[in-house]
């Protein structure tokens, strides 16, 4: 029996993995930790064979008033567990970071890219990454997993702004970009075999296919029984006006095609996501 201690309660990714996991039974045993608060550090680790973090700020307005906060809980809280962790006596770390590190909005991304992140957000996790990194050893094996934008049932984040225009706009450009993506079941898998094959190293787990957000928003409209006007007549305009929004949506930002993970295609993942 494989054990797993999840360092974050009730996040999106660490609470999806928990129930992931359920359908293997007694071959894993997964335990949560809340992290909030000082209580977690009189919690042993000792017995667990991976500590996969998760704890960390995310999707919030950056502020003067709470760019502190991410460097607190995304650098210095990842970096403190990690090393007890480590002192525990546990096997292997499992880090989530951020395709946010490398701060760019369009272009392709592999392990030789160096990061240059442009938020608070991607700076603290780029920080957390290059410190726990150096406590990979033999006896501590450290992963760290950068996805791309995560998308799921009840999810958070980017893809929830996709969807509002699905949902409320009868008018969508139909451009032909590519995004890497990963569903939350396939980043769970992924999660999975890290800790089947006691892997170490960096991870940029994303669907087998590249995602094109005029046909994302298309396939969320047709599950809600919606139909939207797509047509091509905006796509120069999108082309010409490289404004950092329309970058987000329509710019073409990918991974290689490493670390990719089909258990659920495109079609499977986004009826899992809507219905």
């Amino acid at each position: 029996m494989k054990k797993i201690l999840i360092t974050g309660a009730n996040s999106y990714i660490g609470t999806s993995f928990e129930n992931y996991m359920e359908q293997f039974g007694n071959d894993y045993s997964v335990d949560t930790v809340d992290m909030i608060g000082d209580s977690w550090k009189s919690k042993s680790f000792s017995g667990y064979d991976c500590v996969f973090h998760v704890a960390g700020i995310a999707h919030q307005k950056e502020t003067l008033e709470n760019a502190h906060l991410y460097y607190e809980v995304n650098r210095n809280l990842a970096i403190a567990t990690a090393k007890k962790a480590k002192r525990d006596g546990v096997k292997q770390f499992i880090l989530l970071s951020s395709m946010n590190v490398y701060g760019v909005e369009t272009g392709v991304i592999t392990k030789k890219t160096v990061p240059h992140p442009k938020s608070h957000y991607g700076k603290s996790k780029l920080q957390a990454d290059e410190k726990i990194v150096k406590l990979d050893c033999d006896s501590f094996k450290v992963a760290i997993l950068r996805p791309p934008m995560v998308y799921g049932k009840d999810c958070k984040g980017n893809y929830q702004r996709l969807r509002s225009f699905a949902l409320k706009s009868p008018i969508f450009p139909n451009y032909p970009n590519q995004r890497s993506m990963v569903y939350i079941g396939n980043l769970c898998e992924f999660v999975k075999n890290v800790i089947d094959d006691e892997r170490h190293g960096l991870y940029f787990p994303q669907n087998s296919a590249y995602v094109n957000s005029s046909e994302m928003i298309r396939t969320v409209a047709s599950f809600k029984g919606r139909k939207l006007f797509m047509p091509h007549i905006f796509n120069p305009f999108i082309y010409l006006f490289r404004i950092s929004i329309i970058k987000k949506v329509f710019g073409n930002l990918t991974y290689d095609g490493t670390d990719i993970i089909n258990k659920y295609n495109f079609y499977e993942s986004m009826e899992l996501t809507e219905k």
